[in-house]
């Protein structure tokens, strides 16, 4: 067994089974892999990397599987997922998603092929463990699935106190350890008791306060987005296959785009690096633009024929221009379930502030036209024309 230091919670115990587990590759890359991307050009804290979180995220899930009584093997097997439920992130975690999953075929909670990989299989053998439970339940496939991929899982509570940490923004505050004791199984998964409500509701706030103040901040968003230009514009000019991009870390992807065959790539790159970004020519709610936009998976072969046609309308290069559609939010009510006396409830019915986070998060979600500043003017206009955009309300104008 070992402990190590963590400053979210403290000294972290690593059983002695999963040590090799820790020690392996596909692990250890985690270190040098951001888990914020680009955040760092907003809250210069944020350079907390995946390899953190994963601890954090095993941490809180083994004690979580203890809580509910799982038996030994099961609470091993709990933990050696969270340890290893990131290792299929991408360069500068979901920053390269978009791109990875459309132009590489990359899924990040896809891990079997990195499971199997000589190191940790072995690893994982030796734990005893087995890589099909483990992959499943990254994938959330697995009855036990919810400690670890559900609707108030391991996973958030770490990555939303570690965020918040390293950000320095006050809105990550989450009670785990009350929810953790507030944890039950039921037949519909992990549930919370009664008493347990308001320390779910106080994560539910902090994942609605976080996603606009961190996750989807208009400068990370910006930054994002030029990476995935820079990443589209490698590809079309025949500088490699995509598929080769997901096992780099940030520093290997910089590298290859900083020799890249794409004078685009290259100069994107240097921006990102300088800190020299694209500003926001449009930056509108659900409220001026069509249902059409409100997607769940938007994709970036469509968001770039949109650059193209709003490009030419402004009289500009194509690269000059980047449409970003964010992913419309799902609700929170997830399921997450509440045991009220001998009824099991929906958390949504007992608590009424589920569905006010929910229209918060639309309320939230906007659509963006990003350009170099001395263009934003030319780009505003065309954006409005091709889009279709309708005047602001007072609400627009306000938020």
């Amino acid at each position: 067994m070992k402990f190590i230091k963590d400053p979210v919670h403290g000294y972290v115990e690593v059983e002695a089974e999963l040590l090799p587990l820790l020690d392996s590759p596909p692990v250890q890359r985690l270190r040098h892999v951001k888990q914020l991307g680009f955040s760092c050009l907003v809250y210069p804290g944020a350079n907390h990397t995946r390899f953190e979180h994963s601890l954090g995220t095993m941490h809180l899930a083994t004690i979580l599987a203890r809580h509910l009584g799982l038996d030994p093997a099961d609470v091993l097997l709990i933990g050696a997922a969270g340890l290893l439920h990131d290792i299929g992130h991408g360069p500068f975690s979901h920053t390269s998603e978009a791109f990875l999953s459309e132009f590489a075929g990359h899924d990040h909670h896809q891990v079997d092929h990195l499971l199997g990989e000589p190191a940790l299989a072995s690893a994982i053998e030796e734990a005893d463990l087995d890589p099909a439970a483990i992959s499943a339940l990254v994938r959330g496939e697995h009855p036990l699935a919810d400690l670890i991929h559900g609707d108030l899982d391991a996973d958030r509570m770490d990555y939303l106190l570690r965020d918040a940490h390293y950000t320095g923004v006050p809105y990550g505050t989450v009670d785990a350890e009350r929810l953790i004791q507030s944890s039950i199984l039921t037949d519909g998964g992990l549930g919370i008791v009664e008493s347990g409500v308001q320390a779910a509701e106080s994560l539910l706030i902090a994942r609605t306060l976080m996603r606009s103040a961190v996750y989807f901040h208009h400068t990370s968003r910006i930054a994002t987005s030029m990476l995935s230009l820079a990443l589209c514009e490698h590809a079309a000019g025949g500088s490699g296959d995509p598929r080769g991009i997901p096992p780099l870390d940030d520093a290997g992807l910089c590298q290859v785009l900083a020799a890249s065959k794409s004078d685009v790539a290259r100069s994107l790159l240097a921006g990102l690096m300088k800190r020299s970004l694209y500003k926001r020519a449009l930056y509108v709610g659900k409220d001026q633009v069509g249902a059409s936009f409100l997607t769940s998976e938007p994709l970036l072969q469509r968001m770039r024929a949109l650059a193209r046609e709003i490009a030419e309308a402004a009289g500009r290069e194509e690269w000059e221009v980047i449409v970003d559609i964010a992913p419309f939010p799902a609700d929170m009510s997830m399921g997450v379930q509440v045991r009220n006396r001998s009824v099991t409830l929906d958390l949504s019915i007992v608590s009424p502030l589920v569905n006010t986070l929910n229209e918060a998060r639309r309320s939230q979600w906007r659509l963006g036209v990003y350009a170099p500043r001395e263009h934003t003017g030319a780009v505003e206009r065309a954006a409005i024309e091709v889009l279709h955009v309708k005047k602001a309300t007072r609400q627009d104008t306000l938020a």
